[in-house]
This record gives structure tokens, C-alpha cells and sequence, in this order.
């Protein structure tokens, strides 16, 4: 998938996220306004929520989606971790207010109305909200966006919110013990602050660029299939994601009598085995030249002006793409 399919579908997933959305919002909405119940005021409160925050992923993926500017030399895909961050953020408040009135609930006392068809809505809902936020996952992933991975998430999250208001309104409605609604909404909330809390550290995560070990292991992986014998030391790998795109850069010792062409098809030859195995990657490799005390970890038998034999094999490991150059 090129980039303008990727950034198609991920704009195309975003839309129907944000119009199932406002379907999902109306139904929860009009249970509510049937039942006055708390539980279902905290799924309809997280709802709201939902469509602010794909209302965000959609503007993030429109930005991220567009070219590198003067402003902008690598483009604007970490956008899009800006906005996992603020649909945390916007959990996090949503479980704040949840709790809020369902606490006061507890305490003043309510009796929800019409339960039976409240919980059918709410059951809808949830099964709707669960096979889209499944779909959003997937299509998140495989278009490398935090922004849908993160909505899709959330969608989830609310679908087990109305899965578990659906079975606490079930026990009201056969018990008549009416404190268990606001207190399903409490945990209802508790259990949204953990899921916006991920968000907020995978968002802090992106915009930090903190390594991402899979990401590494791909990379070292590709590069050791990539290996010559004239490549004599390689260090100071440096790599970060950008919504679909992955620069890559590394300095790369070769033999100090390589010409510039030479070294041009080498960075062809490397940036070809990169891009096969890690899609819409960037590479930019900065050559070093050899010196005398790099002949031991050198293996290129053609050369003509060596001064000590082969004798250091140098695997090429995650901390080694990482670490500072050969020294002396």
C-alpha cells in the first residue's frame, strides 16, 4: 500500500468512526432521557467524548496526511500523537464527571425509569461499538496510526462500559436495588481512567520519540541482511516514526579508498534492503572512513593496503547499531 492509499484509508475509517459515533451518541442519549439512570448517563457521557475525540483523529489524520513543508521538513504525522494525548485527556475528564453525579446519586438517591427498554438500547450499542472498535484497530494498525489505534481503543472501552451497565441494570431491574445503578457508574468510570491514562503515556511515548524495541529489532535485522564485508564498523543508529513514515540514520565505516560513487551504491544497496523490509522508511547514512587499528575488524580480502590481519568479528547487535564508534 502506497502512501496515498494509506492516508485514504485512514481518513475513510475516521469518517465512519465519527458518524457511527453520532448514531451510538443519539441512542445513548434518548436511553438516558427514558431512564434518568446514572449508569447510562456515564456510557452516554463517554459517547460525548468519543465524538470530540474522533472529530480530533479526523483532523489529525487530514494534517499528518499532508507533505513535508518549509515549516514542516519531516512532515506532520506526530500530530497524530498529540491526539491520542488529548483523547486521553478527554477520558480522563469524562471518568471525572461520571464520577461526580453518580457520587451524588449515591448520596441524594435516584430511581431510574423504563429500564427495560434503557438496557435494550445500551445492549445495541455496545455490540455495534464493539465490532467497530475491533475494525478501527485493525485498520490502525495497518495503516501505522496511533491516532486510529487509540480511537478504536476507545470505542472498545465503550462498548465494555455498556456491556457492564447492561448487566448491572439487568440486576436492578430484577432486584429493585436501585443504589447498584450510580455505583455501576463509579466503576464504570474507574475503569475508563486506566484506559485514558494508556493513552496519555503512549502519546507522551511518540512525542518523546522513546525507542521502540520492535521497531529496533526490525531494523537491526534488515541491516545485518544487508551486511558486506567492507562494512567495517557501523554505530550511532538513530531511527523515529512519524505517523506511517520511519526515518532511519547511521554512520557507516568503509574503507578509506572508496570512492563516492562507490559509497552511493552502498547507501542504494542499504536503503533498498531497509525499504523492503520496513514500508514508507527514510534512510540517511553518514560514511566514515577506516584507519590503520580498524584492519583487525575488517574482513574485505581485496584490500591492498592492510596493516594487521582479520581477527575481531563485530556482531552486529541492538547495542551495537546504538553504541559510539570503534575507538582505538
Amino acid at each position: 500500500m502506497n502512501s496515498s492509499e494509506n492516508d485514504h484509508l485512514k481518513i475513510k475509517t475516521a469518517k465512519l468512526s465519527l458518524y457511527i459515533g453520532l448514531i451510538i451518541f443519539v441512542v445513548k442519549v434518548t436511553a438516558y432521557l427514558l431512564t434518568n439512570s446514572s449508569a447510562i448517563f456515564s456510557d452516554a457521557a463517554e459517547s460525548v467524548i468519543h465524538i470530540l475525540a474522533t472529530g480530533m483523529v479526523l483532523f489529525s489524520i487530514l494534517l499528518s496526511s499532508r507533505p513535508p513543508d518549509k515549516s514542516h521538513l519531516y512532515g506532520h504525522g506526530n500530530v497524530e500523537y498529540f491526539s491520542a494525548g488529548v483523547e486521553g485527556l478527554l477520558i480522563l475528564i469524562a471518568a471525572i464527571t461520571i464520577i461526580y453525579y453518580a457520587s451524588r446519586d449515591l448520596i441524594l438517591g435516584s430511581q431510574p425509569n423504563q429500564l427495560d427498554i434503557g438496557t435494550l438500547l445500551i445492549a445495541v450499542s455496545g455490540i455495534i461499538n464493539l465490532a467497530l472498535g475491533y475494525y478501527i484497530v485493525l485498520k490502525g494498525k495497518q495503516t501505522n496510526s496511533l491516532a486510529l489505534v487509540a480511537d478504536g481503543k476507545h470505542i472498545l472501552t465503550d462498548s465494555y462500559t455498556s456491556i457492564g451497565v447492561v448487566i448491572g441494570l439487568i440486576i436492578v431491574l430484577f432486584t429493585d436495588i436501585y443504589v447498584i445503578d450510580p455505583i455501576i457508574a463509579i466503576f464504570v468510570a474507574l475503569n475508563i481512567i486506566f484506559t485514558g491514562y494508556k493513552l496519555v503515556r503512549e502519546s507522551i511515548s511518540g512525542l518523546m520519540m522513546e525507542t521502540d524495541d520492535n521497531l529496533l529489532e526490525k531494523i537491526t535485522n534488515s541491516l545485518i541482511r544487508a551486511r558486506k564485508d567492507y562494512h567495517i564498523d557501523i554505530h550511532q543508529l538513530r531511527f523515529w516514526r512519524s505517523a506511517n513514515n520511519v526515518f532511519i540514520d547511521f554512520h557507516l565505516t568503509l574503507p578509506f579508498f572508496f570512492n563516492i560513487k562507490q559509497s552511493h551504491e552502498i547507501e542504494e544497496e542499504i536503503s533498498e534492503q531497509l525499504s523492503k523490509d520496513i514500508e514508507n522508511s527514510q534512510i540517511r547514512t553518514h560514511f566514515d572512513y577506516c584507519e590503520p587499528f580498524l584492519c583487525k575488524y575488517c574482513n574485505y580480502e581485496p584490500c591492498e593496503v592492510r596493516q594487521d590481519t582479520f581477527t575481531i568479528s563485530t556482531d552486529w547487535n541492538k547495542n551495537k547499531l546504538l553504541s559510539e564508534p570503534i575507538k582505538n
